[in-house]
């Protein structure tokens, strides 16, 4: 199995725990009664009652431009060594 395939002994007392206690757990679980899930068409889908969103943390685009300056830096530093090399090898 995959690792999305089975479950660790934490995560099914989780789900249990969360089951017993018939309570919402932020991004987790989400207790609907009737009326939620007829206002939902009854549709079932985790995402309609529970808010799995994490927001990413920005992108540091002037560390990302300084990155690609300095790793085409070195990218120009090893064709002109290896084109040195080949030189001397009179190719």
């Amino acid at each position: 199995g995959k690792n999305h395939n089975t479950l660790a002994d934490e995560h099914i007392k989780t789900i249990v725990d969360a089951y017993v206690k018939r309570e919402d757990v932020e991004k987790f679980a989400h207790v609907a009664d009737m009326a939620e899930i007829e206002a939902n068409d009854w549709n079932l889908n985790i995402p309609r009652y529970v808010d799995t969103y994490e927001e990413e943390e920005p992108v540091d685009l002037e560390a990302v431009r300084d990155d690609i300056k300095r790793i085409e830096g070195e990218k120009k530093a090893a064709v002109d060594k290896a084109e040195s090399m080949l030189r001397q090898l009179g190719l």
